[in-house]
C-alpha cells in the first residue's frame, strides 16, 4: 500500500520529478566524465614524475652501491693484504656489498662487469673479485645467471669506457639496467651493474584511491543538495498547483456563469424580437374578429387559425434556447412553400395601411414547386425577417420587392429568392469572417443609424432556422441596384 501511495505521488509530480531526474543523471554524467579526465590526467601526471624519480632514484642508487665499493678499494692496504686475516676481512667486505643490496625487494640483480681479452666477464662474489684484484689466481667463467647484463654492455661498452657516466637503459617493462663505471685512483678498473623495478604503484593507487573517494563525497553532496531541492521544489510546486487549480475553478464557475447570463439575454432579446410580431399577428386576429360575419366566416377562421398557430409557435421558442429539430424538420411535415409565400404577403405585409404607399410586393412562383417536410411556422419565422429586411432597409420610394421560387427539374434543387430594388446591403456586412460567415447573419448585427438595443436579429434568426432545416442561405447585392436573398433547397 505504502509503494502504491509513493507511486501516486511520484505520478501527480511527474514533471517536476523527471525534470530532477534529468538534472541529477546529468550531473552525475557530467561529474564522471571529469572525474575520470581528472584521474587520467593525474595517473599520466604521476607515471611522467615517477619516471623522472624512479630514474634519480635508481642511479643514485646504483652509485652509492658503486661508491661504496669504490672507498673499500680506496681503503685497501696493500701491506695488509699480504695476511690471510685481511684478506678474508677484504673479501667479507665484497660480499655484503653484493648481498646486501640484492636484499633491496627493487633490486633484481647486481654484479661486477670487467672486460678481458675484449670480453665482458660478470663477478657476483667477493672471493672471486678479490682475487681478480689483488691476485694471479682467478677464474673468470661465467655461470650465466648474468647474460642478460654482458649482452646490454657489449652494445654501451665503449660509451662507458670512453666517457666513464653512468648508463641507464629501461625496457618496456619499466626494469632499469644502470652501469655505473668503478673508477680506483683514476683509473676504470670494470663496471658496477644494478637491475632494479622502482615500484611505486601503491602511491600511485593511494592517490587514487583517495581521488575517487573525494569524486563519491562530492556525488554524494550533489545528490543530497539535489533530493534537498526536488523536495523544496515540489513542495512549493505542490502548494502552487493547488492554488492554480482552485483559480482555475474559479475562472471556469465564472466563465459558465458569464456565458450563461449572456445566453440568458440572448434568448431575452430574441423573445422580444419575435414578441412584436405576436402582438401584431394578435392585432389582425382581433381585427377579424371585429369583421366577422356569416359571409366571410370560413375565410375568417382559415386566417386565425394560421394566425392562431404562429402564435403557438413563437409560444413554443420561448421555452427552448435550442429547439429539437425533430419540431423543426420531421417526415410528418408537408408544407406548401408557395402558399406560406403567399400568406405572408396577402395577410401580413399587404395587411398594413401604408403598404401600398411604401413598397409592393410582387409574387414569382413555380407551380411545380414540390412541398417541404419543414414545419410551416418555421419556415414562416424564415420567410418573413427577410421580407421585413428588404421593406426595413430598402431606403426607396415605390420600393419593389418580388418573391420568386424556382425548380430545377435535372437536379431537383429548389430556390427561394427575396429581391428588392432598394439602396442595397452595405459591402462590409457582406465580408466574410474567420468561420467563412457574412457578417450580415451574425447575431446583433444591423444597418440601423438608431437604436440598435434590440435589433440585428432578423437575419441572424433567418440563418440559423435555415441551418436547423438543412438549407442554404446567401445574401448578395444586384448589379442594377438593390439586393437578394437565396435560400438554397438540396432535401426533401
Amino acid at each position: 500500500m505504502s509503494k502504491l501511495r509513493i507511486f501516486e505521488n511520484l505520478k501527480q509530480r511527474h514533471f517536476q520529478f523527471w525534470h530532477i531526474t534529468i538534472l541529477f543523471v546529468s550531473l552525475i554524467v557530467l561529474q564522471m566524465i571529469i572525474s575520470f579526465i581528472n584521474k587520467e590526467t593525474i595517473r599520466d601526471f604521476l607515471k611522467n614524475t615517477q619516471e623522472s624519480y624512479q630514474r634519480s632514484s635508481a642511479e643514485q642508487l646504483a652509485n652509492l652501491t658503486t661508491e661504496n665499493l669504490e672507498l673499500i678499494l680506496e681503503t685497501i692496504n696493500y701491506q695488509d693484504i699480504k695476511t690471510e686475516i685481511y684478506k678474508q676481512r677484504v673479501i667479507h667486505t665484497f660480499n655484503i656489498i653484493f648481498s646486501q643490496q640484492s636484499l633491496q625487494h627493487e633490486i633484481n640483480e647486481l654484479c661486477f662487469i670487467i672486460k678481458k681479452n675484449k670480453k665482458y666477464y660478470s663477478i657476483d662474489d667477493g672471493r672471486i673479485l678479490y682475487n681478480y684484484l689483488f691476485s694471479k689466481d682467478y677464474n673468470l667463467e661465467t655461470t650465466g645467471e648474468h647474460d642478460n647484463a654482458l649482452t646490454l654492455i657489449s652494445g654501451v661498452g665503449n660509451e662507458l669506457e670512453g666517457k666513464e657516466e653512468i648508463k641507464t637503459l629501461i625496457d618496456k617493462d619499466g626494469v632499469y639496467s644502470i652501469f655505473v663505471p668503478v673508477v680506483v685512483r683514476g683509473e676504470c678498473i670494470g663496471v658496477m651493474y644494478v637491475k632494479m623495478h622502482p615500484d611505486f604503484s601503491a602511491f600511485t593507487e593511494r592517490i587514487i584511491a583517495s581521488h575517487n573517494e573525494t569524486s563519491v563525497i562530492y556525488i554524494s553532496l550533489i545528490l543530497l543538495g539535489i533530493l534537498t531541492m526536488y523536495f523544496v521544489s515540489s513542495y512549493t510546486l505542490k502548494e502552487r498547483d493547488e492554488v492554480q487549480n482552485k483559480l482555475m475553478l474559479q475562472h471556469e464557475e465564472n466563465i459558465i456563469k458569464e456565458v450563461n447570463y449572456e445566453k440568458e439575454m440572448l434568448f431575452t432579446k430574441r423573445i422580444y424580437h419575435t414578441h412584436h410580431k405576436a402582438e401584431k399577428v394578435m392585432g389582425f386576429i382581433k381585427e377579424d374578429l371585429r369583421q366577422l360575419t356569416s359571409q366571410n366566416i370560413d375565410a375568417v377562421r382559415a386566417r386565425i387559425t394560421k394566425y392562431s398557430n404562429f402564435i403557438s409557435r413563437v409560444i413554443y421558442d420561448m421555452k427552448w434556447y435550442d429547439p429539437p429539430v425533430q419540431t423543426i424538420r420531421n417526415q410528418i411535415f408537408n408544407t406548401d412553400i408557395n402558399g406560406t409565400l403567399q400568406f405572408l404577403v396577402d395577410h401580413i405585409f399587404l395587411r398594413i395601411a401604408s403598404a401600398t404607399e411604401t413598397f409592393h410586393i410582387t409574387l414569382d412562383l413555380d407551380k411545380d414547386f414540390k412541398r417541404v417536410s419543414v414545419n410551416e411556422f418555421v419556415a414562416w419565422e424564415i420567410f418573413e425577417p427577410l421580407i421585413q429586411n428588404c421593406v426595413d432597409h430598402g431606403d426607396t420610394p415605390s420600393l419593389l420587392i418580388t418573391l420568386s421560387t424556382r425548380q430545377d427539374t435535372d437536379t431537383g434543387i429548389r430556390t427561394v429568392t427575396f429581391k428588392d430594388n432598394g439602396k442595397g446591403i452595405e459591402p462590409d456586412l457582406l465580408l466574410l469572417n474567420e468561420n467563412g460567415i457574412k457578417k450580415l447573419f451574425l447575431e446583433n448585427t444591423s444597418t440601423k443609424r438608431a437604436d440598435r438595443t434590440n435589433s440585428g436579429y432578423g437575419c441572424y434568426i433567418a440563418y440559423e432556422m435555415c441551418k436547423k432545416c438543412g438549407w442554404k442561405i446567401d445574401a448578395a447585392n444586384l448589379p442594377e441596384g438593390g439586393c437578394i436573398f437565396t435560400i438554397t433547397i438540396t432535401n426533401g
